[in-house]
């Protein structure tokens, strides 16, 4: 048999925004998750945004990631531990966002092995700010999850802003043979 990836659900915002984006009842049935998004955010902060992570509703300090990126001028690497969430990157902020492009919306998935596992979970994380301007950013993220439960509900959030209308996640099921 070969490996198979099924669409268990998708997302997206509606008029008026939303605080966060939310996957819940997620089966058992699988072998790894994979959440594929398009987002933007309504910051006007003139800084690119991040999407963080809580799985089974765990907001206490018991994530960590590291990343490393770039904007096509300056590198960087940073540590976030412990914190209550899993940082995953960068995001498009707002269409009044002297960086960012109007009505452009950044891309990234987060990849999530084993998340049945009694063990904690381990995640890898891909993102891109899609930008027609002079700045743009990428990341690449690790982090993981202290809790040991099987992931049934991931929530995804901007960090203190909301995601605009047309904002996108789709969450896979992968079976491995």
């Amino acid at each position: 048999m070969a490996n198979t990836m099924t669409l268990i659900a998708s997302s997206t915002v509606g008029a008026g925004g939303a605080s966060s984006i939310n996957f819940t009842s997620i089966p058992g049935t699988y072998t790894d998750l994979q959440v594929v998004w398009s987002l933007r955010s309504n910051s006007t902060s003139g800084n690119f945004e991040y999407c963080l992570f809580q799985f089974n509703g765990d907001d206490a300090a018991n994530y960590s990631s590291r990343a490393v990126g770039g904007n096509g001028s300056v590198a960087y690497s940073g540590t976030r531990i412990p914190e209550n969430y899993i940082y995953a990157g960068t995001s498009s902020s707002g269409a009044n966002d002297a960086n960012d492009t109007g009505s452009v919306f950044s891309n990234g998935n987060i990849y999530i092995p084993n998340y049945r596992s009694s063990n904690q979970k381990s995640t890898s994380i891909d993102t891109v700010v899609e930008n027609n301007a002079t700045v743009g950013n990428m990341a690449l993220s690790a982090g993981i999850w202290t809790g040991t439960a099987t992931i049934a509900s991931i929530k995804m959030m901007p960090n203190g802003f909301s995601w605009v209308q047309y904002s996108t996640a789709y969450l896979y099921g992968i079976s491995k043979s």
